[in-house]
């Protein structure tokens, strides 16, 4: 499970160090990862490949006669692009996708379960105001109301 922030820097070459942390859960794949855009937010997905391969096809099942559908299928499987982590454990974010989660310098990496998101500083802070000055208009998922934190 992949959990906590990060804030850290991209090189001038585009690449990130993966946090100590994160890089076992890579190991079983030997270090690739897929990573994609997300088809809702400015921000990238990174999954080890493991469980991109299990996310994948679900994705690709979706009903091809469907909008909402195919936009998903394009944005997530269209830019999944396969990474590996180098011997000093780099990962090269490529360019098209950096442009997409408008990724500069710095950049916040997020544990999300069973995967992590990208995002450019300016954005995830943009992101985090929004969410904690969202008004609550009581229209939380049922799941999350039987939920005791």
């Amino acid at each position: 499970m992949f959990k906590g922030i990060t804030n850290l820097n991209l090189d001038g070459k585009g690449r990130l160090a993966m946090p100590t942390r994160h890089r076992a859960a890579f190991a079983a794949d030997e270090g690739q990862m897929v990573m994609t855009i997300d088809a809702q937010e400015r921000c990238l997905l990174i999954y080890p490949l493991s469980t991109w391969l299990i996310i994948e096809p679900q994705i690709d099942a979706l009903p091809s006669f469907n909008a909402q559908a195919n936009r998903v299928k394009r944005m997530l499987i269209g830019h999944a692009t396969e990474i590996t982590l180098d011997s000093a454990g780099r990962i090269l974010v490529p360019t098209e996708l950096r442009s997409h989660a408008e990724l500069e310098k710095e950049v916040v990496l997020l544990g999300q379960g069973k995967k992590l998101e990208l995002w450019s500083q300016p954005n995830w802070a943009a992101q985090t105001e929004a969410f904690l000055s969202d008004s609550n208009d009581g229209n939380l998922p049922a799941a999350l109301e039987a939920i005791s934190l």
